[in-house]
C-alpha cells in the first residue's frame, strides 16, 4: 500500500545537541582521514610490502581525500626509514660518452664535489708554481745542456774531419750537407769543380759521400737524442707534477676508500692530469691574424674534473616523497641539456639533470594517473624503469630521427621506488583490463569511497574537519548549529539519510562560503543561517539554465500540465546534470493505443533517440502488460509511447512506471491526475525499483507547482526504496507540513495507479478476471474488445478475399 510521507521522513536533521561544544574552537583539528578505513588499510599494506610489483593505485572521486590520506601516511612512514644515498655523475676518462654514476652516503656527494673543486683549484696554482721553481729549471737546464754538449761534440768531430779533408758543413733546404771548399774556406763553385780533372773530381765525390754518411749518422743520433731528451723532460715534468698532486689525491682516496668506483676514478684522474699537464701551465698562444688582431689566452676547460651532483639528500630526514604534478618524460627521467657554442649544440656530463624518479629513488613517487597517460612516452617508460629496476636518461626522440646524433649515454642508476598513482575508477579499470604490464606492476588497489556511515563518531569527525579548515585558513569560529547544518549537507551530497559524503573538497567549499557570508554580516561566529545562505547563493549562481527551462514551461512553450486530468498523459521526472549543477526537469509522457498487433512502439527508439537501457525498460513494460492481461486469452494491441517535446537522447529506466501509467490510462480511457509527477523503475512483476537523482527530481517538479500555485493537489510518486535517499529542501518540508504538497512512496505499480486515478487497481481473481469498477478491469475489458474487433476485422477481410478469388 502506498505510503504518504511526513515532513520528518524526507529530511534527516542533525541534532546540534549531539555536540558538546558551542563553537569548534573547543575542538582539536582533525588528524588522519575520515571514513576511508578500507582505502587506508590498502595503502598501509602497499606501503609496507616491499616486494616487486606492489605499487599502488589510489582510486576515487575528486575531493575524497586521496592526497590528504597519502600525505598523512607517508609523512609518518618516512620518519622511520633511512635516507637514501646521494648520486652523482663523473667524467669517464676511458669512454667520455658514457659518464659514470656513483652513489655516496647522504651528504657525501656535495662534499666530494667540494673536495674535487678544491683539488683542481689547488693544482691550477701549485702545478704552474712547481714548473717555475729553481729546482725544475736546474734539472731541465742540465738535461738540455747535456744534450747540447753532446750535440756540439758530435758535430764538431765531423766538422773537424771535414775541414782536414777540404770540406765544410753547410745548411740547405734538404738539411745539413757536406760541400768541398777552397783554401780560403769558400765553397767550391760548380764551374770550379767541373774545371778540375776527372780523377780529382772522383776523389772529392768519394770523400764527400763518406763525410755525408758520417754527418747523416750524427743527425740521426741527434734526433734520437732529442727524443730521449724529450722523454726525459716529460718524465721530469710528470715527476715534478706527481710530487704536487700525489699527496692531495691520496688524501681524497683515503677519505673515500669505502667506494671502489671513486678509488678507480681518482687513479684515472691522476693519470689524466699527468697526461695533460699543459692544461695547467700558464701560457699564451698566438692566434691567426683575424680581428681584433690581438693575442688571446688559450681556453682550457677543467669541466671534466668536476662532479655533477644529481641527487643531494644531505638535508633529508627519512625517505624522500616526491609529488610530480607534471609527469612529462623529461620531468620523470631527467634530461641532458645543451648549450649553443660557435653555432653548434654542445653538451657534457655536467649538463645531466635529475628527474623525479632520481629524487624519489629510495622513497616514494606520487603521480596523477591521467596526467601520466596524457604525456607522451611517460607511462611506457615508467613501466620499463619499474620492471628493469633502473633509471636510464635517454633521448627518446632519437628513434624518430632520420639521422642519428652523437649524444651521451649516462650509466643507468639502480631504481628502488614505490610509485603511487591517483586517479578515477574508470581509468583504473581501463588499465587493469587492457594492460597486462599494469597488473604486474600495480598490484595494490586503494579504493576511496564517496560515502561513509552517518554515525555519532563520523559526525564528530566532521566537526573536527571544520576545525581543521578553520585553523588552516584562519576562518571565523563555527557554531554547533552551523556544524549541524554542514552535516546535513553531507547527507544531501551523499544522497542518503544514513550516510555522509566523503567528498571533502565540496564540504570545504561550503565552509569557506559560509565564512564569507558571516563576515559580510560583520559577524564574529558562523551560524546555521550563514550555511543556509551559502547554499542558497550557490544554487542561485548555478541555476540559470534551470530557470530558463522553467520559464519555457510557465510560458507554455514547453507544455507541462499541473492541473486537471488527462487520458494517456503523465508527468515524468528527469535529471539534467551540467557537471557543476544538476536539477530536475518535468517531462510530458503520452501514450496512444489502437487496433493492431504491433505491440508497444517506442517512438524514440524508432528514430534512434533512445538508449539501450530505455529500450530494455520498454521491453520490460511490454512483458509486464502481456503477463498481467493475457493470462487466459491472447491480446492484440498497438500502442505508441513518447516523451513529448524531447529533442535529445533519452536514456535510463526511471520513467518506466510513468510510461506504464500513460499506456494503461490510454487503454482504459481513464484520466490521470496531471498535478502529480511520477518517477521509478519497475521489473516484470510490477515491483517498483529505486532510481537516482531523487531529490533533484522532486525539487524540480515542486518548484514548478509552487510558482503556478500549490492547492493541496500536487505531489510526486516515488519508489519506497528511495525514501532513505531523501534530503529535500526546507520549502518542500514546509509544504508537506502544510499539506500543500504530497510525496507518496510505493512498492508496486498498482499503488501509484490508484493515487493517479482515485480508483482501485483490482486484484486478479481465480477465474483470471478483475473486479468490476477497477482500473485493471477496464484495461482487460478494453483489451478483449480490441482483440475481438481485430479478429472480426481479420475474418471479414478473409471472407472478402475468398469472394474476390472466386470471381
Amino acid at each position: 500500500m502506498a505510503k504518504k510521507l511526513q515532513a520528518d521522513e524526507v529530511y534527516k536533521k542533525c541534532d546540534e545537541n549531539v555536540f558538546e561544544f558551542e563553537t569548534i574552537m573547543e575542538l582539536p583539528p582533525l588528524t588522519g582521514t575520515i571514513g576511508q578505513d578500507r582505502a587506508i588499510a590498502s595503502l598501509e599494506f602497499g606501503l609496507n610490502l616491499s616486494a616487486k610489483g606492489f605499487n599502488i593505485y589510489a582510486l576515487g572521486a575528486q575531493g575524497t581525500g586521496k592526497m590528504r590520506a597519502i600525505r598523512a601516511l607517508l609523512s609518518e612512514k618516512i620518519r622511520t626509514e633511512p635516507v637514501p644515498p646521494d648520486w652523482c655523475y663523473l667524467y669517464n676518462f676511458k669512454n667520455p660518452d658514457a659518464p659514470i654514476a656513483v652513489s655516496l652516503p647522504p651528504g657525501k656527494a656535495t662534499e666530494f664535489q667540494k673536495d674535487m673543486e678544491n683539488l683542481i683549484s689547488t693544482l691550477k696554482v701549485e702545478i704552474p708554481k712547481a714548473f717555475e721553481s729553481k729546482e725544475y729549471d736546474k734539472q731541465k737546464n742540465k738535461i738540455l745542456e747535456d744534450f747540447q754538449q753532446k750535440q756540439k761534440e758530435w758535430f764538431s768531430a765531423v766538422e773537424e774531419e771535414a775541414k782536414e779533408k777540404g770540406f765544410a758543413i753547410r745548411k740547405a733546404l734538404a738539411g745539413l750537407i757536406i760541400v768541398p771548399i777552397k783554401r780560403d774556406g769558400e765553397p767550391l763553385t760548380e764551374e770550379e769543380f767541373l774545371a778540375l780533372d776527372a780523377e780529382t773530381r772522383k776523389k772529392i765525390d768519394e770523400m764527400g759521400k763518406i763525410l755525408q754518411e758520417k754527418l747523416d749518422d750524427v743527425v740521426r743520433a741527434v734526433r734520437e737524442a732529442e727524443k730521449i731528451v724529450k722523454d726525459m723532460l716529460t718524465r721530469l715534468e710528470r715527476q715534478i707534477a706527481l710530487d704536487v698532486i700525489e699527496e692531495p689525491i691520496e688524501k681524497i682516496k683515503q677519505k673515500y676508500s669505502f667506494n671502489e668506483k671513486l678509488v678507480d676514478y681518482l687513479a684515472t684522474l691522476r693519470d689524466d692530469i699527468l697526461n695533460n699537464l699543459q692544461d695547467f701551465k700558464i701560457s699564451e698562444e698566438a692566434v691567426p691574424p683575424v680581428p681584433p688582431f690581438m693575442r688571446v689566452q688559450r681556453e682550457v676547460s677543467f669541466a671534466k674534473y668536476s662532479v655533477n651532483v644529481l641527487v643531494d639528500n644531505s638535508g633529508s630526514q627519512g625517505a624522500p616523497v616526491i609529488y610530480e604534478p607534471n609527469p612529462t618524460y623529461l620531468n620523470l627521467f631527467g634530461r641532458i641539456e645543451y648549450k649553443i657554442q660557435y653555432g653548434m649544440a654542445m653538451t657534457d656530463f655536467t649538463m645531466i639533470k635529475a628527474g623525479s624518479l632520481h629524487r624519489a629513488n629510495g622513497g616514494y613517487l606520487v603521480i596523477d594517473a591521467l596526467a601520466l597517460m596524457k604525456n607522451l612516452f611517460s607511462y611506457d617508460s615508467l613501466k620499463r624503469a619499474l620492471k628493469g629496476k633502473e633509471i636510464r636518461i635517454e633521448d627518446v626522440w632519437e628513434q624518430y630521427r632520420l639521422i642519428t646524433t652523437t649524444t651521451l649515454r649516462p650509466e643507468p642508476i639502480p631504481l628502488n621506488v614505490k610509485v603511487i598513482l591517483t586517479g578515477t575508477h574508470f581509468l583504473y579499470y581501463i588499465l587493469y583490463n587492457y594492460d597486462d604490464e599494469y597488473r604486474e606492476l600495480f598490484k595494490v588497489k586503494a579504493d576511496f569511497d564517496t560515502r561513509m556511515p552517518r554515525n555519532e563518531e563520523n559526525i564528530k569527525k566532521y566537526a573536527q574537519f571544520i576545525r581543521l579548515c578553520q585553523a588552516e585558513e584562519e576562518l571565523l569560529p563555527f557554531h554547533k548549529s552551523a556544524v549541524a547544518r554542514i552535516v546535513e549537507y553531507g547527507s544531501r551530497l551523499a544522497e542518503h539519510q544514513e550516510k555522509l559524503s566523503t567528498q571533502f573538497s565540496s564540504i570545504a567549499d561550503l565552509i569557506r562560503e559560509a565564512n564569507f557570508w558571516a563576515k559580510k554580516d560583520e559577524g564574529k561566529i558562523v551560524y546555521a543561517q550563514h550555511v543556509k545562505k551559502a547554499l542558497e547563493q550557490r544554487f542561485y549562481r548555478s541555476a540559470s539554465i534551470e530557470e530558463k527551462l522553467r520559464e519555457l514551461i510557465l510560458e507554455d512553450v514547453l507544455i507541462v500540465d499541473t492541473y486537471d486530468k488527462k487520458i494517456g498523459q503523465i508527468n515524468g521526472l528527469a535529471v539534467i546534470d551540467l557537471g557543476d549543477y544538476s536539477f530536475g526537469k518535468p517531462s510530458r509522457i503520452t501514450a496512444r493505443t489502437y487496433l493492431g498487433k504491433a505491440g508497444i512502439v517506442n517512438i524514440e527508439r524508432e528514430i534512434k533517440m533512445s538508449g539501450r537501457i530505455h529500450e530494455k525498460a520498454v521491453m520490460i513494460l511490454s512483458s509486464y502488460l502481456w503477463s498481467k492481461y493475457a493470462i487466459k486469452k491472447p491480446i492484440s494491441l498497438s500502442a505508441s509511447l513518447t516523451f513529448e517535446q524531447l529533442y535529445e537522447m533519452i536514456e535510463g529506466d526511471s520513467a518506466t512506471c510513468a510510461e506504464l501509467y500513460a499506456i494503461l490510462s490510454s487503454i482504459a480511457d481513464v484520466p490521470l491526475k496531471q498535478s502529480f509527477a511520477v518517477t521509478g523503475s519497475m521489473d516484470q512483476r510490477g515491483e517498483v525499483q529505486p532510481v537516482g537523482g531523487i531529490n533533484e527530481k522532486i525539487e524540480g517538479f515542486f518548484e514548478l507547482c509552487r510558482i503556478r500555485g500549490l492547492d493541496g493537489s500536487h505531489g510526486v510518486i516515488i519508489p519506497r526504496r528511495n525514501v532513505k535517499h531523501l534530503m529535500l529542501k526546507e520549502d518542500i518540508r514546509k509544504a508537506i507540513e502544510d499539506r500543500a504538497f504530497h510525496i507518496y512512496a510505493i512498492d508496486y505499480v498498482d499503488e501509484g495507479l490508484e493515487i493517479l486515478t482515485d480508483m482501485k487497481s483490482g486484484e486478479l481473481q481465480p477465474d483470471g478476471t478483475y473486479p468490476e469498477g477497477t482500473i485493471n478491469y477496464f484495461v482487460m475489458k478494453k483489451l478483449e474488445e480490441m482483440s475481438e474487433a481485430l479478429q472480426k476485422k481479420e475474418k471479414e477481410e478473409e471472407i472478402k478475399k475468398k469472394e474476390e478469388n472466386s470471381i
